[in-house]
């Protein structure tokens, strides 16, 4: 457990470090826009890219994988959404604290945390897990929102969920990666290096951008924030290792990656999403700002559970 904590303590430092710089105002918030700018649409989207160029499909693609994942977190997705109706709150707000109870930082702080820590083979399982997230759950958050508000769902809401997924750069350096590779085209070694130097920006970039974006989140609404949290870190790994161990049985090292990946904080993108939409922004923002506070411990509580470290 303390070499674990030890391997995953230099990240959380990073992300402390971009705390300290926001909250001194060395960097101020519109630094912090920029630099989390420079990230998702370049450097993360540099390392996706080739990563992605130098696998094939069948090294991603794992049916078991996305079947055990997704049923681990819809159930807690219906979990939350449960607690929530109960609760008499409506649909719209529901759906943001459903998203909050399970979309982990996959992009920013997982990626680039769990391939160092586990090697290159981890890029496979945490791709399937960052798409599954993205075109299932964020897409579901959407419908709910405007289905919610509106009493049904208009052609332009579907509209704009597919221009937001073929916008996103994420979705786009995978799919465009594995192109590449399905063409077995050899990656030219100038181009290998410029990936590899502007793809290496997006570890310490990434960590750095959601600790200086800390600073700006509300502490409201703590004790909503403290179940939230509870359920993303550790419901959320519960649930999948449940999906992926007993009734989608995958390899140890699959199965790792993917409990791990689930036991990441709540991600950033869905406060972006709470604040366009006006549905509860200040409840997601205390849901991050606590969840990447408490993972210091529970995530590699996690990862040494799984790995019977």
């Amino acid at each position: 457990m303390l070499e674990i904590f030890l391997r995953t303590l230099p990240f959380f430092a990073i992300i402390g470090l971009g705390y300290w710089a926001g909250r001194s105002r060395f960097f101020s918030a519109e630094a912090t826009a920029y630099l989390t700018k420079f990230v998702f649409f370049f450097a993360l989207s540099a390392m996706l890219f080739r990563f992605a160029a130098n696998l094939s499909l069948a090294e991603v693609f794992n049916g078991r994988l996305v079947a055990g994942y997704l049923l681990g977190t819809t159930s807690i997705y219906l979990l939350a959404t449960g607690v929530a109706a109960l609760r008499g709150l409506d649909i719209p707000t529901a759906a943001i604290e459903a998203q909050c109870a399970v979309i982990g930082n996959t992009g920013f702080l997982g990626l680039p945390m769990l391939v160092i820590l586990f090697g290159e083979r981890a890029v496979g399982p945490m791709m399937l897990v960052l798409a599954t997230d993205l075109v299932v759950f964020s897409s579901l958050v959407v419908m709910l929102i405007n289905g919610g508000r509106d009493g049904r769902l208009k052609l332009a809401t579907l509209r704009a969920m597919g221009l937001g997924l073929v916008r996103n750069p994420m979705i786009v350096s995978i799919v465009l990666g594995l192109g590449w590779s399905a063409l077995a085209l050899p990656v030219p070694g100038p181009m290998n290096d410029f990936l590899t130097i502007l793809g290496g920006a997006a570890t310490p970039g990434a960590l750095f951008a959601i600790g200086a974006s800390l600073t700006v989140k509300s502490t409201e609404r703590m004790q909503i924030a403290g179940w939230l949290s509870f359920c993303k870190l550790v419901l959320h790994p519960a649930a999948v290792a449940v999906g992926v161990l007993l009734l989608f049985p995958l390899d140890a090292f699959s199965a790792t990656v993917v409990i791990a990946a689930a036991s990441l904080p709540v991600a950033g993108n869905v406060y972006m999403l709470a604040q366009h939409y006006g549905v509860a922004p200040q409840r997601a923002s205390a849901a991050i700002l606590l969840s990447t506070a408490a993972s210091i411990v529970t995530v590699p509580l996690v990862i040494a559970w799984v790995t019977g470290a």
